[in-house]
């Protein structure tokens, strides 16, 4: 009898932030991105899971992996693309070191960046969100 299926990775994200929803919209129109779990954390009421709270899930990226463990920031992001056929080889290579260090500090680097970016980029991502916006 073949093993049972393993869980799909959850994805949780901020879809109050146009940035983010942008990002989450292209990754769930890859190929495999049907198959995960996405969590929008800023819904009221989000299943988060143990070890994550809306104040820790708001504040970064997390990646629940299919064996149960929460990975956030750049390695949420190794997790992610792992879980995406296209994008395995990326994320093996940026979910080791010293490439997985770097993805961390360029992460953290942007998130005192994203407040900006939302407010530069919102309106314009938005409409392009809206029915009849340009994809």
């Amino acid at each position: 009898m073949p093993p049972p299926p393993r869980p799909a990775p959850t994805v949780y994200f901020d879809g109050s932030c146009p940035l983010c929803r942008a990002e989450i919209a292209h990754y769930r129109r890859l190929a495999g991105g049907d198959a995960l779990h996405w969590v929008d954390v800023s819904a009221a009421g989000a299943a988060l899971g143990d070890g994550l709270d809306c104040r820790r899930a708001m504040a970064r990226f997390h990646v629940r992996d299919a064996d149960g463990r929460l990975h956030s920031g750049g390695a949420a992001f190794a997790c992610l693309w792992r879980a995406l056929p296209g994008w395995r080889w990326l994320g093996r290579a940026t979910g080791v070191p010293p490439l997985s260090w770097l993805l961390e500090a360029a992460y953290r680097g942007f998130l005192p960046l994203r407040p900006a970016l939302q407010r530069r980029l919102g309106p314009w991502l938005a409409r392009r969100a809206a029915p009849g916006g340009r994809p």
